[in-house]
């Protein structure tokens, strides 16, 4: 791990790769014709935060997993793909030690929080932004579950948006629950026509950079 000590803590994790294809893997899911921008994975990840505290396992058994702990506006950064949290914790099994879809040494969960926590990153291809949010986001990347709980809203620009108390998504199987039956439970989504003249592939990969240790710097997409 490097960490560069400031007024502020800046990060650069190893398997960080693991954490991009997770955090994708949560918003791409909710859009099932989309995929993310391919250049992000060769990018490096970013974590800032104003502090951050890493807690090794004590057994190195199975059951007992490192922790790593960000707390107070916490950004993590890749590519086109964005989080903001106040915080994050990161829960990863020890070396040599296999979770039950054989992934050594792999991460097994990531909780965001915050007032909401946000998450965005932008689709190849036609370049459009997909958002999510919620004051909790809670993805087990050993069943592939993400739960999504407090002010939930989903939107992919220019198709659709979701808005609930609470979501449930198995990035494995595409199913997806939020609300409840209670009589007081509400759930809202919004389905955007389809658009007949879908834009074309852009050719300059949406305004971010083809590979890692490209100068070109990125302006941030807007979410308006």
């Amino acid at each position: 791990m490097f960490i560069r000590f400031r007024s502020r803590i800046i990060a650069r994790i190893p398997r960080a790769e693991r954490i991009a294809a997770i955090l994708a893997l949560i918003l791409l899911g909710m859009a099932p014709a989309a995929s993310a921008l391919q250049s992000d994975r060769s990018q490096p990840m970013a974590i800032d935060a104003h502090y951050q505290k890493s807690t090794l396992s004590r057994t190195g058994k199975a059951g007992d997993p490192d922790i790593l702990r960000y707390d107070g506006n916490v950004a993590i950064s890749q590519g086109s793909m964005k989080i903001n949290a106040d915080h994050a914790t990161v829960y990863q099994n020890p070396s040599g030690v296999a979770d039950a879809n054989g992934d050594v040494g792999g991460i097994t969960r990531i909780v965001f929080t915050g007032k909401p926590a946000h998450m965005r990153q932008v689709h190849d291809g036609d370049c459009r932004l997909m958002t999510a949010q919620a004051d909790r986001i809670d993805y087990d990347n050993v069943s592939g579950i993400a739960k999504l709980t407090g002010n939930v809203t989903v939107v992919q620009k220019g198709k659709g948006e979701f808005h609930g108390q609470n979501m449930t998504y198995n990035t494995n199987t595409g199913d997806m629950e939020s609300g409840s039956k209670a009589p007081d439970s509400r759930v809202h989504m919004v389905i955007q026509p389809k658009d007949k003249s879908p834009a074309g592939k852009r050719g300059d990969n949406c305004g971010y950079p083809k590979a890692a240790g490209t100068s070109k710097t990125a302006k941030p997409e807007s979410s308006d």
